[in-house]
């Protein structure tokens, strides 16, 4: 049932005025439909400040607070976005855990202390607390706010970052464990909250598609449209830490009549790999996004060779949504998360099924094929994962 009327305040790692789109800006969007939503940017921390003091929104966020601007901004009529006024320690550095609670608890008592002059100001009232895998700064606000519930909401293995593992093996167990329930994006992720958290369940991912539609192509690339057929194509970020170079490498040698396609930004391991070197290989460096589904347009086979490991392995890979929702056939490497595409994708287990399954992909694909791909991919909104999150709540209110 749609939760509706109610007052929620979100947080997590992404600020609201950030321009880079993500789960908890929709998911807030999605919120203050039906209810009064309050989205919390994060505090500064002097690290930030000293690093970053030129970027624009450093700027912003310093001037709010020494000149005591207004720091509580209406987005909508159901939306408000807070800028919390202080400035928070920057204490990940501690080597000692017991240190770092110590001085992190001081860091949430700032932020709990903003966010309840915005709750006093709203009005709001019987408040469901949403944290979007804020484990450090957010830590102890179910204490210090009092929410009728909290949300936990998990939608990357942040373990497998050293940066939120060093304290964070220890924390989010623990939050996990005091909220009322946890809500995860893909199923590797429910398993791995469950042992903490029995009141954890697989809230789906939501994407907008709708860029994503064969009908709206009007015109080619110029950059693609002379690259020969059969085209097996990826787009996203090219990083070693997770696509196997020597997955894409022999598929490359020992199918040199496929095209392989290859979209976005390199990183160090990518420019030097063996790749560069090979004729069927096309690097066609970082497009913008509404130029994608153009370039997706021109592929026979999409695939997603994924690299296994702790920061691949659960991750929902929403471009595979946006493989689908062009009606594409997609190999991609077989994990977890890929289980809930097993019936609309090719998944593959070695290098060896890369080449069998692409060619199964490129013999098989045909009309029927296309529109169950398109119509699965379309299901995955905001709002039906939404749904699946007001379930959860409702089910631990009962």
């Amino acid at each position: 049932m749609v939760i509706k009327g109610r007052d929620i305040i979100v947080v997590g790692l992404q600020a609201w005025d950030n321009d880079i789109g993500s789960n908890c800006k929709n998911i807030a969007a999605e919120f203050a439909k039906y209810n009064r939503v309050l989205y919390i940017n994060y505090p500064l921390d002097r690290i930030s400040i000293k690093r970053d003091k030129n970027k624009e929104s450093v700027i912003k966020r310093l001037d709010i607070i020494s000149t005591n601007k207004q720091n509580l901004i209406k987005i909508s009529n159901t939306m408000w976005n807070l800028f919390p006024n202080c400035i928070i320690e920057s204490v990940n550095w501690l080597p000692f855990t017991f240190l770092f609670r110590f001085i992190n608890k001081k860091n949430n008592k700032l932020l709990a202390f903003e966010i309840q002059k915005a709750i006093d100001e709203l009005q709001f009232k019987d408040v469901i607390l949403f944290n979007d895998s804020d484990m450090f700064r957010s830590y102890h606000l179910k204490e210090m706010l009092n929410p009728a519930i909290s949300v936990y909401y998990t939608r990357d293995n942040m373990m497998s970052v050293k940066y939120w593992y060093k304290h964070g093996s220890k924390l989010e167990p623990e939050l996990m464990a005091k909220s009322d329930v946890v809500c995860a994006n893909s199923t590797y992720l429910t398993d791995l909250a469950k042992p903490y958290n029995t009141n954890s369940f697989y809230v789906g991912q939501g994407c907008d598609v709708s860029a994503f539609d064969m009908d709206k192509i009007t015109h080619i690339p110029s950059d693609i449209a002379h690259i020969k057929s059969p085209i097996i194509g990826y787009i996203g970020a090219l990083f070693s830490l997770r696509l196997d170079i020597e997955l894409l490498e022999f598929v490359a040698s020992i199918k040199p009549e496929w095209s392989i396609v290859l979209i976005g930004p390199e990183d160090d391991a990518f420019k030097k790999s063996k790749l560069h070197n090979m004729t069927n290989v096309h690097f066609l460096g970082l497009k913008s996004g509404n130029e994608l589904p153009d370039y997706l347009a021109r592929f026979d086979v999409s695939i997603n060779p994924q690299i296994l490991n702790e920061t691949t392995i659960g991750n929902y890979p929403r471009k595979i949504d946006e493989y689908l929702a062009m009606g594409k056939a997609t190999v991609a490497t077989e994990t977890k998360a890929m289980s809930i595409f097993s019936e609309h994708t090719y998944l593959a287990k070695t290098k060896e099924d890369y080449i069998k399954l692409i060619q199964k992909a490129l013999d098989e694909d045909n009309e029927l094929s296309r529109k169950s791909r398109i119509e699965f991919a379309r299901s995955h909104t905001w709002e039906n994962s939404v749904a699946e999150i007001y379930k959860a709540i409702n089910f631990v209110s009962k």
